[in-house]
């Protein structure tokens, strides 16, 4: 398992849009791909959990990534985390 934290930067958090951006690619992962933020641990490919964590912009996150392509799922995911998430 492999994992980095990031801050999210979205000014209105991890909001419907955002969220399903990231759902989208993390499906694409071969790896499971969670979001670690206080005592909760939210698999990525999954909505309404994501959205349900209510994860506000300055947010500190850890993403994990366990799997086949780890390295580089976390590594994609990540990215999309600090640019914004296409907002």
């Amino acid at each position: 398992m492999v994992s980095q934290k990031v801050v999210v930067k979205n000014e209105s958090g991890l909001h419907a849009r955002p969220a399903g951006v990231l759902v989208q690619e993390a499906k694409k992962c071969s790896s499971e791909v969670r979001i670690v933020v206080g005592d909760k641990t939210i698999t990525v490919k999954n909505i309404l959990k994501l959205m349900a964590a209510g994860i506000k912009c300055g947010t500190e996150i850890e993403v994990q990534c366990e799997g086949e392509n780890e390295a580089a799922d976390l590594e994609k995911i990540v990215g999309l985390i600090e640019s914004g998430l296409g907002e």
